[in-house]
């Protein structure tokens, strides 16, 4: 897992080839063309990184709530999850996020990361395992198809992810659920 300061020199370097190959700065983020595969720094200067086809855009609040969730224990993948078919995926028994890099092209990247965000509170709050937060919340109309194929308990886990991730102030909502549920963060 990467720690703060390699993040940093992470988001420098991808911001180096983005413009070494024409990609330019814009929207408070990076645009990238590149797909991590592995998460360690060392891993990243020994040239393990692949190019992706996909052009990915890392807004500030994007990477601030990926360096929190790290920060939480949980490591973030801009890869393929997987599960196929699938945008985000939580893992929790490794504690493992993966971030499709599809995401960015369809401009879903932050409602994806914060839906998997509040599956990472529910797995702080299940101490391990996936626990119902009991937010209260009812998902919009237009998100129930996303989440009623799932059964029980699940289909309430999912509800809630859904729930946050359509808020206007989802960021500071699940930024909330994390500091409520995740404890201190790690050194």
């Amino acid at each position: 897992m990467l720690g703060l300061m390699d993040r940093q020199i992470v988001t420098a370097i991808l911001l180096a080839a983005s413009l070494l190959q024409g990609g330019a700065a814009h929207s408070g983020g990076y645009v990238v063309n590149w797909e991590p595969r592995y998460s360690s720094a060392g891993q990243l200067f020994a040239g393990e990184w692949q190019a992706d086809e996909a052009q990915v855009l890392l807004t500030e609040s994007f990477i601030q709530l990926q360096q929190h969730l790290e920060r939480k224990g949980f490591e973030v993948r801009l890869q393929r999850p997987p599960l196929n078919g699938a945008y985000g995926l939580l893992e929790a028994s490794s504690r493992t996020i993966w971030i499709h890099p599809v995401v960015f092209d369809l401009g879903i990247a932050q409602p994806v990361l914060v839906h998997e965000a509040v599956h990472a509170a529910q797995v702080c709050a299940g101490n391990g395992t996936v626990a119902a937060l009991n937010l209260g919340l009812d998902p919009p109309n237009n998100t129930r198809p996303f989440f009623l194929r799932y059964h029980s308990y699940r289909r309430q886990i999912e509800s809630e992810a859904y729930a946050i991730q359509v808020l206007p102030d989802r960021y500071e909502r699940v930024l909330g659920l994390l500091e409520q549920h995740c404890g201190a963060e790690l050194p």
